[in-house]
């Protein structure tokens, strides 16, 4: 089955940014996607009042959720939605945290993953300091998901520069892993295309990052250069920069050739906090 990631150029205005995405969404099901993943922030960028919009959201006061819901019934499609901001379940005051959710084709919420590495960075760039946890919580699990073109493991842009989670999610039983982002121009620049590829080689999953590709307000750009990678460290294809959709199809059969003739997890190997390597491996 088919599936895709969207690049968008999100600006402050919500309901701009859905309509936006709506039609990005209608051209991914007409392309014959089944799943369907939005960037990080998809829904708003440059945004102050993260508080007030996680708030709105968990008390049902908000566009996003529903036009979500709504998006995936009309077109029939699973939808991956990037991030947006929103609180712990049933804590509408808590802090948010920088939430993706698994939304299936019947309008149901099937999993949640709440960022858990924030962006608390300083970059060589117009704004050169970037503190999500100044408006985001950290999550605290590791979620995957049964879905119709496999099994999906969850994760958002910083979470790319730690490989142990992705070791945990092909652990239990990814086949596939999204990575809705909005790296930075100088960050992405540098290290995404090595990092988007080197979280597929190791997991042996398919790697879907959606991406922001462009300048918002902050001021920030984004790097863009969302991708699809297949288990191989191939990039089946790739946006530069400006909207766009791209699609791709999952060929199980020889994913797990890959896996069979190279079966890294069978090999992996751990060592105790201050324990010493075995000689020959020094």
């Amino acid at each position: 089955m088919s599936f895709a990631v969207i690049q968008m150029v999100s600006q402050r205005d919500v309901l701009a940014n859905l309509a936006q995405a709506r039609r990005l969404l209608e051209q991914a099901a007409a392309g014959g996607a089944k799943l369907v993943v939005l960037p990080e922030n998809f829904a708003a960028m440059g945004r102050r009042d993260v508080a007030d919009i996680g708030r709105a959201e968990a008390l049902g006061e908000g566009p996003i959720l529903p036009w979500l819901k709504q998006a995936a019934r009309d077109l029939t499609l699973w939808i991956v939605a990037g991030t947006l901001p929103l609180p712990p379940k049933d804590q509408p005051s808590a802090k948010s945290n920088a939430c993706s959710l698994l939304i299936d084709d019947q309008g149901e919420i099937v999993a949640r993953y709440d960022k858990l590495h924030l962006f608390d960075v300083d970059v060589a760039d117009a704004r050169g300091r970037y503190r999500e946890s100044d408006d985001y919580a950290f999550g605290s699990n590791v979620v995957v998901a049964d879905t119709p073109v496999g099994r999906l493991g969850l994760t958002v842009c910083y979470d790319l520069r730690f490989p142990e989670l992705y070791s945990e999610l092909r652990a239990a039983g990814a086949e596939l892993i999204t990575a809705p982002s909005a790296f930075t121009a100088v960050t992405g620049a540098a290290h995404w295309d090595v990092l988007i590829r080197a979280r597929a080689i190791e997991t042996q999953c398919y790697l879907l990052a959606a991406a922001q590709g462009g300048v918002h307000p902050g001021p920030r750009e984004t790097f863009g250069h969302a991708a699809i990678v297949d288990p191989w460290g191939r990039v089946l294809t790739q946006q530069n920069q400006g909207e766009a959709v791209l699609l791709a199809e999952r060929n199980s059969s020889e994913q797990a050739s890959i896996r069979a003739r190279m079966p890294v997890v069978n090999h992996r190997r751990f060592f105790s906090q201050g324990a010493q390597r075995p000689a020959s491996e020094r």
